[in-house]
């Protein structure tokens, strides 16, 4: 299959992309899941959550778009067909289409605060703040860590990425860089670019446009998959990701929800009824740092 990673051509699955492996085989074993968590920096598990109702909330999230005259009219909704240019419909927050209970039966699942409980040796917490998105033809994310955009609170804070709806790589999938969290390779990086923290130092947020850019100076392997509705990608602030790029004419639904110790200190910018989410970043564009300009200061 040929697909776009930044705005290189390749086949997946290659020596550049090769495929996931997940971590089924060990998903009712809360020890051997923490030792693999720890070992490759994520989990990739299949049908973790009930695909009914992972079809269920994405109808719901369709039927949305639809009302928003996001989606093509006369197309199936369910396909999430785009018009040509797409549109932009934010989804992301507390309140809204996250809120909905069909929505929020995935988003804060009791299949995952089953499953971090059994990790964290006690009760979990969600952040209240949940990142829904229609991704759309083109689109793609760039390499980075999670940790510059909420690393206030917990050490042991994750994200879980939710495909919220089967997807080929071709359309955009979640692509984790093996070894990016633990390698001595990327200490230098951990330590400058992982230190950042985008609110306070108003810097741009990932790391390059070029995810092969990541493999190529500092190693590391590039997996991804093809996705079915019902699984999930668990990872720590610290494994690098990125996605590949839409290349098709359906909107990429997926969803973003961190999970920590209940105990632990949250980051405050991301809980409560009414989370303040960035107060800085981005709001005075005049006054940001490239990431070109930070590298060259880290020497990376």
């Amino acid at each position: 299959m040929k697909v776009r990673f930044g705005h290189r051509e390749m086949e997946f699955p290659s020596e550049q992309l090769t495929e996931l492996r997940d971590s089924n085989d060990v998903l009712h074993d809360a020890g051997a899941l923490g030792a693999r968590l720890d070992r490759d920096g994520f989990l990739f598990l299949r049908g973790l959550i009930d695909r009914d109702a992972v079809m269920e909330a994405r109808a719901t999230i369709m039927r949305h778009l639809a009302a928003q005259q996001a989606l093509v009219p006369g197309q199936p909704v369910l396909e999430g067909v785009m018009p040509a240019g797409g549109k932009n419909v934010g989804m992301m927050g507390r309140k809204g289409i996250v809120n909905d209970p069909k929505v929020s039966r995935v988003l804060e699942a009791p299949e995952l605060f089953e499953l971090f409980g059994g990790l964290f040796g006690e009760p979990a917490k969600t952040f209240n703040y949940k990142w829904l998105r229609a991704v759309g033809n083109e689109e793609y994310t760039g390499a980075h860590y999670d940790i510059v955009y909420m690393g206030r609170g917990s050490d042991r804070l994750h994200t879980t990425w939710i495909p919220m709806g089967d997807m080929d790589v071709e359309q955009g999938t979640l692509a984790m860089c093996v070894g990016s969290h633990s390698a001595a390779e990327f200490e230098k990086l951990r330590r400058t670019y992982g230190r950042m923290d985008v609110d306070r130092d108003l810097v741009e947020g990932w790391f390059t446009k070029e995810p092969m850019e990541i493999t190529e100076k500092f190693g590391g392997q590039w997996a991804t998959t093809n996705f079915r509705m019902g699984d999930v990608m668990i990872f720590g602030m610290y494994e690098m990701h990125a996605s590949t790029t839409n290349l098709t004419n359906r909107f990429r639904l997926s969803c973003d929800v961190r999970y920590q110790p209940a105990g632990d200190e949250a980051d405050e910018r991301w809980m409560g009824d009414q989370p303040k989410g960035h107060y800085a970043w981005g709001k005075e564009p005049g006054k940001m740092k490239t990431m070109e300009a930070a590298r060259a200061e880290w020497g990376v």
